[in-house]
């Protein structure tokens, strides 16, 4: 007679439960999103740059601005942060899809439109969220979120541009996604007048090059200059990379206060209109271009030395620099045989 074997029991730890659902989490298969084309014509433009640069300031107030001009706009955050439409609702923070989906399903409920997008003044938008610290991979999060979008009907939103706010110092999967998947027509890069924003550019334009000799389609549009300060760096990036300026943000006390205080200056009649009217204009216009990357020495070389420390010569290591009291002798186990 058999004895019949009893199910595992499930761990009270709460170390292991976590342990286990990530696991769990990891082995699901996702499915890519589709790269269908939608049934209306819309312009799709991601845009990248290194966190914290004014990517959801600059996408706030050309959204807006885009709105005004009588343009459908869909602004879409792909940060797991979930501020890039901080500023466009005013401080206020919108619920993402990944959370308001998973509560949903816990509820047995569906997710509808008007739970994950809102509007102000003509802009519709959304936040797509992602997994807290330690808990989930953040590119997972994004996939995740756009198959939602796809159950939502995306692909038939009559939209005249959707943007896409992403990191750009994140390299993993999801968030390579619209130019791997051909899922945007065109990229646009914001960037400043320093080192790491530039590095962060650079890559951006890297994949897409990479991605075009896959059989990619998607190219860069140019670059957003923000926090300008008239040092010429960025300026100088994207003549090297052959991407135009759209648009150069400046330095000024004013843009930093109001937009501490969640304000959009990109309003028609206000003192900043004329310069989000152009970056407007630009985007709609630009069309997707083949960038040249530049190697290292070549983005090191944008910068004075005594700013990158390109005087500094590289000095190697040895195996007695790392063991305390010098290297130890030890006694070879190699049988070494008498010549015959």
């Amino acid at each position: 007679m058999t004895t019949p074997i009893s199910p595992p029991v499930a761990s009270t730890n709460p170390l292991v439960q976590m342990t286990d659902a990530l696991r769990a989490e990891a082995a699901v298969e996702i499915e890519p999103p589709s790269t269908a084309a939608p049934t209306k014509k819309t312009e799709i433009i991601a845009i990248y740059g290194k966190g914290g640069i004014g990517k959801s300031f600059t996408l706030a107030n050309l959204s807006y601005m885009m709105a005004q001009r009588g343009q459908k706009v869909l602004l879409i955050g792909c940060d797991p942060k979930s501020d890039t439409t901080s500023l466009l609702f005013g401080g206020r923070a919108c619920p993402t899809i990944i959370d308001t989906s998973s509560k949903k399903k816990l509820a047995g409920d569906q997710v509808e439109i008007s739970d994950v997008c809102f509007k102000r003044d003509g802009v519709f938008a959304m936040e797509l969220g992602g997994p807290e610290v330690g808990r989930g991979c953040g590119g997972r999060g994004i996939i995740h979120g756009f198959e939602t979008l796809e159950k939502l009907g995306f692909n038939d939103w009559e939209f005249d541009y959707v943007l896409l706010d992403f990191l750009g110092d994140v390299v993993c999967g999801g968030f390579g996604l619209p130019i791997a998947r051909d899922m945007c027509q065109k990229v646009i890069v914001v960037g400043s007048n320093d080192l790491q924003s530039l590095y962060v550019a650079n890559n951006v334009c890297s994949a897409t090059q990479y991605f075009r000799k896959l059989g990619g389609h998607v190219g860069v549009a140019g670059m957003v200059v923000n926090k300008d300060d008239g040092t010429g760096e960025a300026h100088a990036f994207a003549e090297s990379v052959g991407i135009p300026v759209l648009a150069a943000i400046p330095q000024h006390d004013d843009i930093r206060r109001k937009s501490a205080n969640y304000e959009i200056i990109g309003k028609p009649g206000s003192e900043w209109a004329p310069l989000f009217d152009e970056l407007a204009t630009n985007v709609a216009t630009a069309p997707p271009l083949h960038p040249h990357p530049l190697d290292e020495d070549g983005l090191l070389g944008l910068f004075k030395g005594e700013e990158v420390g390109r005087d500094v010569v590289l000095e190697p290591a040895t195996l007695e620099d790392l063991c305390a009291g010098g290297k130890k002798k030890k006694r070879s186990l190699e049988i070494i045989y008498d010549d015959v």
